[in-house]
């Protein structure tokens, strides 16, 4: 005798999106070279940041304020919005699950897009929704098919990022603002922008937190180098943005991150420092799979993907071949996109060991 799970919950396959390349270095019995496949910023932050966080680790016992209220003030200034138009959360992961739960129930229709960012997906399984997904089209989410699936199942939550993950492309800000213009005011949109501070100018539409159904998300996870910190922010209208108070976890941030958050937010000369290295790091990317006959999607994020010319499973071997020779990427497993991998901008040293080990790992598969 034991108690009973939910059947909800019971149900659930035992998965997770991602398998980390700590549990892969684990099995394998050696770290990698080449730590290319989380789009985490081998940058790090910037060395104010690191002096920040240095100068308050001693004030790490206490509890953060549970209000995020300098943080919140910081990013109202800088977006331009009311500090009650931002929630700040445990990550933009946590922010997709608090935002699911307010808007999905057992039965729920939610559309995003096949082989989208896989983690709001089991946000709405884990609270009962059911996924509606629309096909890729040429490489980018195709926004028409999307709202013909929120309308044609009156779907109350949609999700879409710009730029893409996994395949790093985008849509100009004119097409999303079409986009929101044409969706019923009944269906909230989640505009997942973890790429914005890397994208072109006009990929992001200016902000209007008087539209009550779009919720725009982003991180200090990318181009601030903060991906281990955990944080992350909401931007909408009064009303959705204070219903996140009514469930987040309050103590949920912890107070060195509140303060890496602050101070990397302050110090935006570095950011545009590491984006003109990100840009770079897409350009050698590019021209990495050239010389090896393959073709790179171009890319509005901190990552590449790469086309391998084939199917799935071949490209899967491509994957295989490089985490074998000690460089840790990862794929797209939907049809389709599953023909390419995914190859995050590093550290120099980094993007050179990758460009001796890809000849390698194809001729292997070859």
């Amino acid at each position: 005798m034991e108690p009973l799970l939910i059947p909800l919950i019971d149900n659930l396959p035992s998965t997770v999106p991602f398998v980390g390349p700590e549990a892969l270095e684990r099995k394998r019995g050696r770290p990698f070279k080449a730590r290319l496949g989380a789009n985490e910023s081998g940058f790090g932050p910037a060395p104010s940041v690191i002096a920040a966080m240095r100068d308050q680790a001693g004030e790490a016992w206490k509890y953060a304020d549970p209000e995020n209220f300098e943080l919140k003030q910081a990013l109202s200034k800088h977006l331009g919005v009311k500090p009650a138009n931002v929630v700040v959360g445990e990550g933009v992961d946590t922010l997709l699950g608090l935002a699911v739960r307010q808007y999905v129930r057992e039965g729920t229709p939610v559309v995003t897009s096949l082989g989208a960012y896989p983690t709001f997906n089991f946000h709405v399984a884990g609270f009962g929704g059911r996924l509606v997904t629309v096909p890729y089209r040429e490489d980018r989410e195709d926004l028409q098919a999307l709202l013909a699936a929120v309308k044609r199942e009156g779907a109350p939550l949609v999700y879409l990022s710009n730029p893409d993950n996994p395949m790093g492309t985008w849509w100009d800000a004119a097409e999303i603002e079409h986009f929101i213009d044409a969706l019923p005011e009944t269906t909230m949109l989640i505009l997942d922008e973890a790429y914005g501070e890397t994208a072109p100018t006009d990929a992001l539409p200016p902000i209007h937190v008087g539209r009550s159904n779009v919720l725009r998300m982003r991180t200090f996870s990318k181009a601030y180098g903060l991906a281990g910190m955990r944080c992350g922010y909401a931007i909408g209208a009064d009303r959705p943005i204070l219903a996140f108070d009514k469930i987040r976890n309050h103590f949920g941030m912890n107070r060195l991150t509140q303060i890496a958050a602050l101070a990397a937010l302050a110090d935006q000369e570095y950011l545009r420092n590491a984006v003109g290295r990100i840009i770079a790091g897409r350009e050698r990317i590019a021209g990495i799979a050239a010389d090896n006959g393959l073709h790179a999607i171009p890319s509005a994020t901190n990552f590449v993907t790469i086309d391998c010319g084939r199917d799935g499973p071949y490209a899967l071997a491509v994957l295989n071949g490089l985490i074998e020779n000690d460089v840790f990427v990862r794929k797209p497993m939907a049809p389709v996109l599953d023909r390419c991998i995914r190859v995050s901008v590093g550290l120099r040293d980094e993007l050179d060991f990758f460009e001796q080990q890809l000849p390698q790992a194809l001729a292997r598969v070859k």
